[in-house]
């Protein structure tokens, strides 16, 4: 599997594109993998909207999918110019600014468009040490070749059982730590409930403990399409310290309205075959 990984890291990213749409055809046409999951979501998030717009949205989102999986890996073995070039970011003079204070950045995004490519460009134009929480791949050399590639530019890959363990240990380092904070939190572990694309739902509590341990600044990292295989990034600070006992609630309320707002304008470009809802919000929560 690896050597695959290496070969196909090495083919132009126009070869991957076409590749990325027989992979589109399989999942989505023959396999059909995750498309009932895929099909409630939509249809739970936009119920007054024509069955023809959703399925529009459905089959748009697993053609962004592969093609976001083929460019990732192209993205392994590219050059920071390279990915520079696909992914600008229009203002990384906010990292600057909270650098030149000596505080670190919390930075929270979502799974839409390309996280994979925005982690890369993001240690390739910012020139911060960035960690980032990560689930382990099952098979271990895939791990070990996908953890590599993301370092090349600035990036740290943690595993998310012991990401808070570095976070204390590499407290007084000024640093940036990026987490996709729009998966689901286990049934049993804090979270706070909102209203987010229609439907009740469960976020992490937890960005907001890693901010006020560090007395650090919490950003949105909003990613918008721009062509195939473009992309944009704005930066949109959300909370800035001393933190009081609030700041839990409000930086995920402001950071789920964002993401929402980033989703609204591009439905297709956000993982829809993830299950966002697999549990019911709890009476009296």
């Amino acid at each position: 599997m690896v050597l695959l990984l290496r070969i196909l890291a090495r083919f132009p990213l126009p070869v991957l594109r076409h590749l990325s749409w027989w992979l589109y055809f399989i999942a989505f046409r023959i396999v059909r993998w995750r498309v009932p999951l895929a099909r409630r979501n939509l249809e739970a998030a936009f119920p007054e909207m024509p069955t023809a717009g959703r399925e529009r949205i459905l089959r748009d989102c697993y053609r962004n999918l592969a093609s976001s999986l083929l460019e990732a890996i192209w993205g392994y073995g590219a050059s920071a110019e390279a990915l520079k070039r696909r992914v600008t970011i229009a203002n990384p003079e906010t990292i600057d600014r909270y650098r030149g204070q000596g505080r670190s950045v919390i930075l929270l995004t979502g799974h839409v468009c390309n996280w994979e490519w925005l982690l890369l460009a993001a240690g390739a134009h910012l020139g911060i040490p960035i960690d980032v929480v990560y689930k382990p791949l099952r098979l271990a050399g895939v791990d070990a070749y996908v953890r590599e590639a993301r370092q090349r530019f600035g990036a740290n890959p943690i595993p998310h059982r012991t990401f808070l363990f570095e976070v204390m240990r590499r407290g007084e380092e000024v640093r940036a730590y990026g987490v996709l904070a729009d998966q689901t939190p286990l049934k049993k572990t804090p979270k706070h409930w909102t209203r987010f694309l229609n439907q009740d739902t469960a976020f992490f509590l937890g960005p907001e403990k890693i901010a006020r341990f560090l007395d650090a600044s919490v950003v949105y990292v909003e990613m918008r399409r721009t062509g195939p295989g473009r992309y944009s990034v704005h930066l949109e600070p959300i909370a800035e310290p001393p933190y009081d006992e609030t700041a839990g609630v409000e930086i995920v309320e402001r950071y789920a309205r964002r993401l929402e707002a980033t989703v609204l304008a591009a439905p297709a470009d956000w993982l829809w075959i993830h299950n966002k809802w697999k549990y019911a919000r709890p009476a009296g929560d």
